[in-house]
């Protein structure tokens, strides 16, 4: 009985390892959606500059008193969905690894 327990966490283990490669795989690439892309502020901040610098009757003293901010970043709710799903898949995968690992271990 414990020589079956042995092969099916053998088998627990080396599926959980290539999901858990190919989902680590997948949420690098994901997890760049939860960011603000840098692109997006240094277009908003060349836009402004091109606004002061194309317009000759703004003086000094307004641009100096009016500070810009870009807008506010979100990411959007489907990617905090998607993104928390699959790190949530990712740690159970790796919890039913420990957890076939101590099975071989006991079944020793």
């Amino acid at each position: 009985m414990t020589k079956r327990w042995q092969k099916d966490a053998d088998g627990i283990l080396i599926f959980t390892g290539l999901f858990s490669a190919a989902l680590a795989a997948l949420l690098t690439v994901s997890v760049q959606d939860l960011k603000q892309n840098p692109q997006d502020s240094t277009a908003f901040y060349l836009a402004n500059i091109y606004q002061l610098l194309a317009d000759t009757n703004i003086s000094r003293a307004s641009i100096i008193a009016t500070p810009v901010q870009p807008p506010v970043f979100s990411p959007p709710k489907s990617a905090v969905l998607v993104n928390s799903l699959w790190f949530l898949s990712l740690v159970i995968s790796l919890t039913s690894a420990l957890l076939a690992t101590m099975l071989q271990q006991w079944a020793r």
